[in-house]
């Protein structure tokens, strides 16, 4: 996995997802009700919506792991677990967990003091 970039300008939220009532999701067909827009550039546009709404969710995710790890990797816990064992919790190689933890840190730095 490549290594989580991080930028110094914060990217808008995207706006929250529309619910997805329970009998619509256990349609394999539906997805977000794309499948019943008939106009191609409604859908493109709202194809495209859902498209950078999970993208800046998947990197907001990427962040929250990092700042867990590094939290869970602090020296300073009586508790902290080794790189190995938080790569075993994520699913990760033990290489790309020292550089979540890393990258945590980072966050952690730059969040400030009050985020320690």
């Amino acid at each position: 996995m490549a290594e989580p970039e991080r930028t110094t300008e914060r990217k808008p939220r995207p706006a929250p997802l529309l619910f997805e009532p329970s009998e619509a999701a256990t349609d394999p067909e539906h997805f977000f009700d794309l499948e019943s827009i008939e106009d191609p550039r409604e859908l493109l546009a709202r194809a495209t919506e859902l498209t950078l709404a999970f993208r800046a969710a998947q990197e907001r995710a990427v962040e929250f792991q990092a700042l867990a790890a590094a939290q869970l990797a602090d020296p300073r816990r009586f508790d902290r677990l080794p790189a190995a064992e938080i790569a075993a919790q994520a699913d990760w190689t033990e290489d790309y967990a020292y550089k979540m933890i890393e990258f945590g840190e980072s966050l952690r730095r730059e969040a400030g003091p009050e985020s320690a």
